[in-house]
């Protein structure tokens, strides 16, 4: 019959106690999850306390598929420093060096220009239009740590959204079919 036939008749032969069981557990892991993310942000200060580098702008200092580990301080930006930035209109964040800071006395807030090491230009272009610099309400954070190479799951399922349905959909046979 196959591997689905086989899957379904496991679950219709299971008592109905036993699936609902089965679906709480499903539930359990997923509530976790979200309760762990949850609880890094208001550890770290930042909406996003874990990203992937998706590009190779910052090359040699991080790949492409590196995780990066980010914490939200008060202190002020300063040039040389490494950011995590959103920008207007974009959902992914950008991991980028400061390459200027100008601050204003009066107010205390800073115009940041940024760019990557590996270009050749700054970030000027990748702002939304009309833009010439990030502020701080742009910035998400400040690596703190890094994994080389693990996000490349995250960017291979990004890449091939089919591989990341097919995984769902297997992990979550695998804990529904499970018998213990």
């Amino acid at each position: 019959m196959g591997f689905i036939g086989d899957t379904v008749d496991s679950i219709k032969s299971t008592p109905i106690r036993q699936n609902l069981s089965q679906f709480i557990s499903l539930g359990m892991i997923v509530s976790s999850a979200l309760f762990i993310w949850k609880a890094l942000m208001c550890i770290t200060g930042t909406e996003s306390p874990v990203v992937v580098v998706i590009s190779g702008g910052m090359e040699p200092g991080f790949q492409r598929g590196d995780i990066l580990f980010l914490h939200m301080s008060k202190a002020p930006t300063r040039t040389g420093e490494i950011v995590v930035f959103n920008i207007n209109g974009h959902d992914i964040p950008i991991v980028h060096r400061v390459i200027e800071v100008h601050e204003r006395r009066d107010t205390g807030e800073a115009d940041i220009l940024t760019k990557g090491d590996n270009n050749k230009m700054d970030d000027r272009g990748l702002y939304a239009y009309g833009q010439r610099w990030l502020q701080r309400k742009h910035i998400v954070g400040r690596p703190i740590g890094f994994l080389p190479y693990v996000g490349w799951v995250t960017i291979i399922m990004t890449e091939k959204p089919i591989l990341k349905y097919i995984l769902i959909g297997a992990l979550g046979l695998l804990v529904i079919t499970s018998k213990d």
